[in-house]
C-alpha cells in the first residue's frame, strides 16, 4: 500500500475521443504512488482510451493530466517516457523476428547511449531468468506469457516510475497469469506505481491496492480494491445485470 499521500498521476475532468466520437466524458481520478491500481468497467467504458489519453495517443478536448504535479496534458509519448511513464498496450507488442536481447535494447533507445543501456538490459535479464535463458532466441519463439514478460521487461529498461499496463492476462494460461501478476506485485514492492486495466477483474483487484470503475467514459466509483470487490453494484456489473452507480 502506498504511504506517500501525494498521487503520482491525476486525471482532472479529461474529455476526448477519436474524430467526432467522444469516449472520455470528464474522467477524473488519482493514482496512488507505489501501489497497484486496477481500472475495471464494461466494454466500451473507455478503459484503454483512458490509457491512451495519459500516454499522449489521444486527442483531448478538455481537462488536464498531471504527473508528479506537473501538467503533461498532450505531451508526446517520447517526453512521457523520459518523464518516467511506461506503457504496455493490450495484445502482443514485440518485434517477433528480433532476439529477446534486441527487443530489450530497443526499450533503451531513450537512454541515448549503449553504455547507459547495457546495465539496464542486464538488470532486466537478471529479473526475468527465463528471458536470460532465451536471450538469443527470436522473440516469436517465446510462449504468450513469456512474450508478456518481455514487454514488461522492455518497459523497465528506462526505469519508469509509473507503468500503464492494459489487459496483461489476455490469452495467457492461468499459471502464466499468476506469474505476470506476481511480477507486477514485485514491481510495486520496488516502488513502481502501476495502473492496470484487466478483464479478469476479481483476480486483478485481489492483488491491487485500489480500484476504479469506469462507465461511459466517466469515473463512477473509486476506493480500496477490497471495497470495490465487496461493492454489490460492482458484482452486478460483472454479472451482466443493469447497474446504477449513482
Amino acid at each position: 500500500m502506498a504511504t506517500d499521500p501525494s498521487p503520482i498521476l491525476v486525471l482532472d475532468n479529461v474529455t476526448g475521443g477519436y474524430g467526432r466520437m467522444t469516449i472520455l466524458n470528464g474522467c477524473s481520478f488519482a493514482v496512488a504512488r507505489a501501489a497497484i491500481t486496477t481500472v475495471i468497467g464494461p466494454n466500451g467504458a473507455g478503459k484503454s482510451t483512458c490509457f491512451k489519453a495519459v500516454f499522449g495517443l489521444l486527442r483531448l478536448t478538455g481537462g488536464r493530466i498531471l504527473l508528479d504535479g506537473t501538467d503533461v496534458t498532450g505531451a508526446a509519448p517520447r517526453a512521457l517516457i523520459a518523464a518516467g511513464v511506461c506503457y504496455v498496450p493490450q495484445g502482443r507488442n514485440i518485434f517477433p523476428e528480433l532476439s529477446v536481447r534486441d527487443n530489450l535494447e530497443l526499450g533503451g533507445v531513450a537512454l541515448g547511449s549503449a553504455g547507459a543501456m547495457r546495465p539496464k538490459v542486464e538488470a532486466a535479464l537478471d529479473r526475468f531468468p527465463i528471458l536470460r535463458q532465451r536471450a538469443s532466441s527470436q522473440a516469436s519463439t517465446l510462449s504468450g506469457g513469456q512474450q508478456k514478460l518481455l514487454e514488461i521487461a522492455r518497459g523497465l529498461i528506462a526505469a519508469p516510475k509509473l507503468m500503464l499496463i492494459d489487459e496483461p492476462s489476455i490469452g495467457l494460461s492461468p499459471l502464466m497469469v499468476k506469474e505476470v501478476f506476481a511480477t507486477l506485485q514485485g514491481l510495486r514492492a520496488s516502488g513502481v506505481s502501476i495502473l492496470m486495466v484487466e478483464q479478469n477483474a476479481r483476480s486483478a483487484l485481489e492483488i491491487s491496492d485500489f480500484g476504479i470503475v469506469l462507465e461511459t467514459g466517466r469515473t463512477r466509483l473509486t476506493g480500496t480494491a477490497r471495497a470495490i470487490l465487496d461493492d454489490p453494484r460492482v458484482a452486478r456489473l460483472f454479472l451482466g445485470a443493469d447497474v446504477e452507480l449513482d
